[in-house]
């Protein structure tokens, strides 16, 4: 299980939005399951927004650039927190882990994807590949409610 606290979701869903129709990408910052995480979750308490670095169309396609990723676990960990994972955005599409997705990803991360339709926040998943990159798990993906509409739910 991943939750996500209100004001890292916010910044998930306005960076998805604002780089619509392309591809958004940033680290998830916060707590493993373990003895400071909630109920066995890992819990997510910042997002940070990073770069497409992909060199080709972005509207189906993200990287992540590795000094970005690299910054981010560093000021984490100075902080006592870690990456526990990667969010990126599908445009005008379903919150789905693609095989590119699975090829690059990381047994170690959960992996938020947001399906943004029109431009808007759709829907959410989060993934938990295995070991092999061979297939990815659906994840309870806990996210804090809020006033606005088009981001207040909890996606089970």
């Amino acid at each position: 299980m991943i939750k996500i606290d209100p004001e890292a979701w916010r910044v998930m869903v306005a960076h998805a939005e604002k780089t619509y129709p392309d591809e958004c990408c940033g680290a998830l910052i916060g707590e493993m399951s373990g003895e400071t995480a909630e109920d066995g979750a890992r819990v997510v308490r910042e997002a940070v927004p990073m770069r497409n670095s992909y060199d080709g169309p972005q509207e189906d396609r993200y990287q992540l650039h590795p000094e970005d990723l690299l910054a981010a676990d560093r000021a984490a960990r100075a902080r006592g927190l870690d990456v526990v994972g990667i969010f990126h955005s599908h445009p005008d599409c379903d919150a789905y882990f693609s095989e590119t997705d699975l090829k690059n990803s990381c047994p170690w991360y959960s992996f938020v994807v947001l399906s943004v339709q029109k431009g808007r926040f759709h829907h959410a998943a989060s993934f938990l590949p295995d070991a092999d990159q061979t297939r990815a798990d659906k994840e309870e993906l806990i996210h804090a409610e809020d006033s606005d509409p088009h981001t207040a739910a909890a996606v089970r």
